[in-house]
């Protein structure tokens, strides 16, 4: 029974799933009419806004990062991938935080936890070094109300999004991001 329950949940944690698929146009649109970009979680949709507590209480919103290059970064400290993960996130915050791009001037990181324990949460950052300023949670664990409106089913996941806020990647982990963000370079 134990051993069925860690493979379920470390299944859960090692594969993430893609929301959405296929969209059809909207009955009775032409293609000549420009249309609003809309809001989903699908490359060139303009990503769902989050608006959650940081450590400190305060609330932080993804649109307050607007400008920028951001990568909407989905883990936990419980998660042995996301943490594995880590070190190469900070080595690319590091290197292209300060970089021009086409669309958006820096980089930057929005975490979002799907802890249930503050204090594992707060450990994680410290103890991972994740020195970038916008991390939230909800600790509502899977749970978690931006989970889903990113409709994640496991992580680490991520969605890497243009300074005015459209989604231009996702899922881009270690060099794979580096080589996304090389190309954006201005």
């Amino acid at each position: 029974m134990k051993a069925a329950l860690y493979f379920t949940v470390g299944s859960l944690i090692l594969f993430s799933c893609k929301a959405g698929g296929g969209k059809s146009p909207v009955a009775g649109t032409s293609a000549a009419i420009p249309q609003e970009i809309r809001t989903g979680v699908d490359v060139g949709e303009r990503a769902p806004e989050l608006v959650f507590e940081s450590p400190s209480g305060e609330k932080i919103a993804l649109s307050s990062l607007r400008g920028k290059i951001v990568l909407i970064d989905f883990w936990a400290s419980w998660c042995p991938p996301c943490r594995a993960e880590n070190p190469a996130i900070v080595k690319i915050y590091q290197e292209f935080k300060d970089k021009t791009f086409q669309d958006g001037d820096g980089f930057t990181i929005y975490s979002v936890s799907l802890d249930k324990s503050k204090e594992n949460w707060v450990s994680a950052i410290e103890k991972d070094g994740l020195v970038w300023e916008s991390h939230v949670s909800d600790l509502k664990w899977w749970e978690s109300v931006p989970a889903a409106i990113y409709g994640l089913d496991g992580i680490p996941s991520n969605f890497l999004i243009d300074g005015d806020g459209i989604i231009i990647a996702r899922d881009l982990h270690g060099h794979f991001l580096a080589d996304k963000l090389i190309a954006l370079l201005k």
